[in-house]
């Protein structure tokens, strides 16, 4: 009696990094060459995962890899072998392929690597898989090892590392050189930092008011002077004539095999630039003086239990500026602390000073506010509408689109990456102008690889706001819940807590420059997302109308709570 072969199903998994392609070898090359070594096997190739553009340093960015790994989980297609060109487009950290193979194996699949004629299903396959993928490891950590030397020796001489100009300066053949039209700007920053009592956010205040804009380039693409613009110039030596290596850096996760975040360093060497300076170093010396002594949290030193619930949100008629919270021990008999809400904010970065000399009893004001949402949620339509909404889905495409426009960029930076190399290691070491053109496609290639960290924060950040949006949904779905059952709840909380409640609720609280006839401070309330009211919903609820203004006189009559 004739036996019938038993019929050998595989997968072909194929990668291309984002800095090399194997001996040459594409992604389609890699798959011609899979399909037919499983067709000279009589193998059946039943499914096909290929990733782009991703590192082979761990397995979490691999998203076709991983589907792979689910697939034969769920033993979906009843797979005998997974085939890869070779053992370092299956990953190139040891333990990841180890524990990858493990997951397979206990489902019955084996892996085969093609190139280095590997068979993981027999007993020297599974060594020398071992050994290979730690070779790889170390590979990996060499290359990186060598770029980063690179990059230090160039910070060393005095050289610019690669990636955009800062502010104030502009590239060109690879040096980086002042650019008088940006340039003064950071002179004024420096100048008003240093020679005034002016804070940063106050500078930034003061270059927008007095018609100074931001010129748009490719990492600045904001026309106005922000906080955060202020002090990255303050920080970077860059403008005192000085090159600094390893402001940031790469490191891992705690908790965490393979997964890294980029942080900032606390000490970092600092060398003497080729380049000229914006600032004089004593000039950069003294910023950093005031830096240090200023930028350091203030520690609450009284009434840890009180908070200030509306610190922040109230804000100042005739600056604009959040009042703060403020403390006042009473001259009166039964000696009691009481608090207040008060702008400091005297004089503004134009010279011009704020009058609100008046201090807002927080108790009244506090009570107030809560007694209008008190009302608010008590209307029948109101609960209605806001039954409604819980649940609804965030609108995430458009940050989806920028998160998939960042990854086409990505590949892009990469493949020009990949050419970059492939022409450096085809490069005739005889030809007269070998230094000039070695030279020449290093600087492109520096700037490639600084282009793809560039990129690779934005996409970071992008993924970080996608989540940030989820995860506002899941807040507002929380506020919209507490809303429902506000009067029962809110007289029960600490003053910690009303005060997370309202800064998750409302945006801003706008008052008058006077206290009105009938006792009333507040004139406008705008809340963070849509509050339903008759016939649609706002986030903006004015309080100069008839209906809004004897709610309010209404519950301000009450005790307070």
């Amino acid at each position: 009696m004739q036996m019938m072969r038993k019929r050998t199903n595989c997968y072909i998994y194929t990668r291309v990094s984002t800095s090399i392609q194997v001996d040459g070898y594409s992604l389609d090359a890699q798959r011609e060459k899979l399909r037919g070594y499983a067709a000279y096997q009589e193998m059946t190739v039943v499914g096909e995962y290929s990733d782009e553009g991703f590192s082979g340093k761990n397995i979490q960015g691999r998203m076709e890899f991983r589907r792979m790994l689910e697939d034969i989980q769920a033993q979906k297609d009843s797979v005998d072998y997974v085939l890869v060109f070779k053992l370092s487009r299956f990953g190139r950290n040891a333990a990841d392929v180890l524990n990858s193979l493990q997951l397979m194996q206990d489902y019955g699949v084996n892996l085969i690597c093609v190139e280095d004629g590997i068979d993981s299903s027999k007993e020297s396959g599974k060594l020398m898989i071992s050994v290979l993928s730690a070779v790889a490891e170390i590979e990996r950590e060499n290359i990186r090892a060598q770029t980063m030397a690179g990059r230090e020796q160039k910070a060393r001489e005095g050289k610019w590392n690669g990636g955009f100009a800062p502010y104030g300066y502009k590239l060109e053949n690879g040096l980086i050189l002042i650019a008088e039209d940006e340039a003064e700007v950071i002179r004024i920053i420096y100048d008003r930092y240093v020679h005034t009592s002016d804070r940063i956010s106050t500078i930034a205040e003061y270059l927008n008011r007095n018609g100074y804009t931001k010129k748009l380039r490719q990492n600045n693409m904001l026309p106005t002077f922000s906080a955060d613009f202020i002090k990255a110039v303050l920080d970077n030596p860059i403008y005192c004539g000085k090159i600094a290596y390893g402001r940031r850096k790469t490191v891992k996760r705690v908790g965490t095999r393979n997964e890294t975040h980029i942080v900032w360093a606390d000490d970092y060497p600092v060398h003497d630039g080729l380049h000229e300076a914006i600032v004089s170093e004593e000039v950069w010396q003294l910023a950093q003086k005031k830096r240090k002594n200023t930028c350091f949290a203030k520690e609450k030193l009284k009434d840890s239990d009180h908070a200030h619930i509306l610190s922040g949100i109230l804000r100042c008629p005739c600056c604009g500026k959040g009042l703060y919270g403020n403390v006042a021990r009473g001259k009166t008999k039964d000696n009691k602390i009481r608090y207040y809400y008060y702008c400091k904010n005297p004089v503004k970065a134009t010279g011009h000073s704020c009058g609100f000399r008046f201090n807002l009893e927080q108790s009244k004001i506090d009570t107030l506010v809560a007694s209008i949402i008190s009302a608010m949620v008590n209307r029948p339509e109101f609960v209605e509408a806001i039954r409604e909404k819980l649940g609804t889905a965030v609108d995430t495409s458009t940050i989806e689109k920028q998160i998939d426009t960042l990854k086409n960029s990505l590949r892009l930076a990469s493949g020009i990456k990949s050419h970059l190399e492939r022409q450096m290691d085809t490069m005739n070491p005889d030809d007269p102008f070998f230094d000039q053109k070695i030279a020449d496609l290093q600087r492109r290639y520096d700037f490639q690889y600084e282009r793809m960290a560039e990129i690779t924060e934005e996409l970071d950040a992008a993924n970080d706001q996608l989540q940030a949006m989820l995860q506002e949904k899941l807040t507002t779905d929380s506020i919209y819940q507490l809303l429902l059952v506000f009067d029962q709840l809110y007289g029960s909380f600490t003053e910690i807590e009303k005060k997370k409640f309202m800064q998750a609720f409302i945006e801003k609280i706008e008052l008058y420059p006077e206290k009105q006839p009938d006792g009333n401070w507040l004139k406008h309330i705008t809340f963070n997302f849509p509050i339903p009211t008759k016939g649609g919903q706002v986030t903006e609820y004015p309080l100069e109308s008839r209906e809004a203004l004897e709610t309010v006189m209404c519950f301000s009559r009450e005790p307070s709570a």
